[in-house]
């Protein structure tokens, strides 16, 4: 769900193709609506500067990362440095710096969730998965990494799957579900289900 707008019904974050690759080295190309809803952005916001994230954002929803191509487009509209966009892309660990698998396993590893086994969740991922952090598997499928705190506690230990906090997670078996799950709706999104 985007922070900035009202989500769109239709839109199941769950459900998404895997970051596109033809972003690298190419111009982002907006649509006309796109260019629309970044002018509504400038006129809700005290400052063009003020409009760097939703703008980043909308970016992320199209081609979900964000390239150098992007920081630069951002830089030039909200007229700012790139070194300045570039810096907000890397404090905040919602925005994709790299291209990602369909789901986006985020696995919180603060102090609640470290307590009750987050690391033991992230080695159990790692080698069903074959791949280690930051990295995407061979089908585009899936992309594991490791977060601050999520915020969620309560579930500990727990994991975000694009938008949607999945926990607790208490081992192989709850980490067998949630991947049969994932690739069940993957397989069911490809069939057009």
């Amino acid at each position: 769900m985007q922070p900035f707008e009202k989500p769109d019904p239709a839109h199941n974050p769950l459900l998404r193709e895997p970051s596109p690759l033809r972003a690298l080295g190419e111009p982002i190309a907006l649509t006309d609506e796109e260019e629309q809803r970044i002018e509504r952005l400038f006129t809700r916001y005290p400052t063009r500067q003020a409009v760097i994230l939703p703008m980043l954002w909308l970016i992320q929803e199209k081609i979900g990362w964000i390239p150098e191509e992007a920081i630069a487009l951002v830089a030039e509209r909200c007229e700012v440095p790139p070194s300045h966009v570039h810096s907000v892309v890397s404090f905040y660990t919602m925005y994709n710096r790299a291209p990602v698998g369909r789901y986006h396993l985020q696995v919180c590893t603060n102090l609640s969730c470290q307590l009750m086994g987050a690391e033991s969740l992230l080695d159990c991922l790692r080698r069903k998965l074959g791949i280690e952090l930051k990295e995407t598997t061979e089908d585009r499928l899936f992309t594991l990494d490791e977060v601050e705190c999520l915020a969620a506690c309560e579930m500990a230990p727990m994991i975000q799957v694009n938008e949607e906090f999945v926990g607790p997670l208490n081992g192989e078996e709850d980490v067998d579900r949630l991947l049969d799950r994932l690739r069940s709706e993957a397989k069911a999104a490809e069939a057009g289900g």
